[in-house]
């Protein structure tokens, strides 16, 4: 909603004209569990930004090496800049388990809350629409979509 939500340092591990793919520890204090998974001080996060689809993916690796999931979200196309990529995250999330079990939806009530459906009805559209395509990588698994 036009303000700043977080801001951290990465390194950057891959780019292209379209994608920009960065690696960066777990940025926020202490744990946060979300019951299906949780990300706390040690875990590494490669993250992975298109500027031409409505979606970021995020491989979350905890401190040992395993790999836990991938924690998608929502967004308009991201922008690349000289200060950094920005996002706005539009409240949709799905998270994919690591052995592709679990594929859960997120915050669907804080989309409909946001109100977008009313001020933005083509991009609530697009939001919907990327969330269904992440929905049907993470069944078939997202490794494709990241190695391409």
């Amino acid at each position: 909603a036009g303000r700043l939500k977080i801001r951290y340092p990465a390194e950057v591990v891959a780019e292209s004209a379209t994608r920009l793919s960065v690696r960066a520890p777990w940025a926020a204090p202490g744990v946060r569990d979300f019951g299906f998974v949780r990300f706390e001080p040690g875990d590494v996060f490669v993250e992975h930004y298109w500027n031409d689809r409505w979606y970021t993916v995020k491989e979350v690796w905890s401190a040992d090496g395993g790999l836990k999931g991938w924690y998608c979200d929502i967004t308009r196309p991201a922008e690349f800049g000289a200060a950094g990529v920005t996002v706005e995250d539009l409240d949709l999330d799905l998270w994919v388990s690591a052995d592709g079990s679990e594929v859960l939806r997120l915050d669907e009530d804080e989309f409909a809350a946001s109100g977008l459906g009313l001020s933005d009805p083509e991009a609530a559209e697009r939001a919907v629409a990327a969330l269904d395509e992440l929905e049907r990588l993470g069944r078939r698994g997202l490794v494709a979509l990241l190695d391409g």
